[in-house]
């Protein structure tokens, strides 16, 4: 299976944070899934560090490293991504989720979160 990973769900795999789910580091440690991070996540963590560094636990250039030594594959945000926004329901406001579940919509791929919020896109969301 093919799973784009939240930014927060990448940030609690790559420092072994124990607010990472099981259900979800199980899938994230299945061998036959295939682990992506999204060019939007690193975006999202650069700017949220760069304006309150003791609010996130790493850097965008430390994150970038640890998804690339994890062996997590980069999703880059394509036009299609981007456009593909504007077809989504007003369900959520932040601008990284939706372009996050875009990405999942587009590809097509899963798309793993603790935020239930998202719930409300249904497929291909999947809570954790």
């Amino acid at each position: 299976m093919r799973i784009l990973l939240d930014t927060h769900i990448i940030l609690w795999a790559v420092t072994d944070s124990p607010k990472l789910p099981d259900a979800a580091r199980e899938m994230i440690q299945d061998e036959r899934n295939q682990i992506y991070f999204s060019a939007a996540s690193i975006w999202e963590v650069a700017i949220k560090y760069s304006m309150s560094p003791d609010q996130l636990p790493v850097s965008s250039g430390d994150l970038l490293k640890y998804v690339e030594q994890s062996g997590y594959m980069e999703l880059p945000v394509s036009a299609e991504h981007a456009s593909g926004v504007a077809v989504l329901p007003p369900v959520h406001k932040d601008p990284f989720d939706r372009i996050l579940v875009a990405q999942a919509v587009a590809e097509p791929m899963r798309f793993l979160t603790h935020d239930r919020l998202l719930e409300q896109y249904g497929s291909p969301v999947f809570i954790v």
